[in-house]
């Protein structure tokens, strides 16, 4: 499983990225987000999601600027009915904050007016992942905890989700032991979210 591409930029295109890593070349899809990201940069880093079409078994690696936009792009294809271009056109109409103000708000005309989504699929997006979003899915750790000390969070979500305990769970738990200790280290975090998971 690819998590990262680094490399130099070799190609980019409001839909597509080519980062030249070692002399091979990574074609991913991409969103205007991470276009308007990557727009004017000599090198980059994307975050890599590999989806497999239905129909035909092809597999489409797409790219994104933050993890935060890959979590909300997984977000949006666990959605019923929403697949992975329309996960990308979603994406490419709505910042990741405007997504998960339209969703929280239940602002469905917000979401229909992303083409092809139809009043239906936006409602069941607000449906379905109007729970996940509070509970702190469809961020990565670093856009939950933005303050110094953003590294020993993302190294003790990692390490507890090794041990199986699930984000949504894992990000309340350290949200409250950083409220109590906001200095607190890698260790201190692990052991007292044990106490709480």
């Amino acid at each position: 499983m690819i998590d990262y591409i680094s490399g130099k930029l070799a190609t980019l295109t409001p839909t597509m990225a080519v980062i030249d890593n070692q002399g091979i070349g990574y074609g991913v899809e991409i969103s205007l987000q991470t276009f308007e990201s990557l727009r004017g940069k000599d090198s980059a880093t994307v975050y890599i999601q590999r989806q497999v079409n239905p129909r035909d078994g092809a597999e489409v690696d797409y790219g994104f600027a933050t993890q935060d936009e890959r979590e909300l792009f997984r977000l949006i294809t666990s959605v019923s009915g929403m697949g992975a271009a329309s996960a990308r056109m979603v994406l490419s109409s709505l910042t990741a904050d405007e997504l998960r103000n339209a969703i929280l708000g239940e602002d469905v005309h917000r979401l229909k007016s992303v083409k092809g989504i139809g009043l239906k699929t936006a409602q069941r997006m607000v449906l379905e992942l109007k729970d996940k979003i509070v509970k702190g899915e469809g961020a990565s750790s670093e856009m939950l905890f933005q303050n110094d000390s953003s590294a020993v969070v993302e190294e003790a979500t990692t390490a507890l989700q090794m041990l199986g305990f699930a984000k949504p769970n894992i990000n309340k738990a350290i949200q409250a032991i950083l409220k109590e200790n906001p200095s607190a280290s890698v260790e201190a975090i692990i052991k007292a979210a044990l106490q709480r998971l």
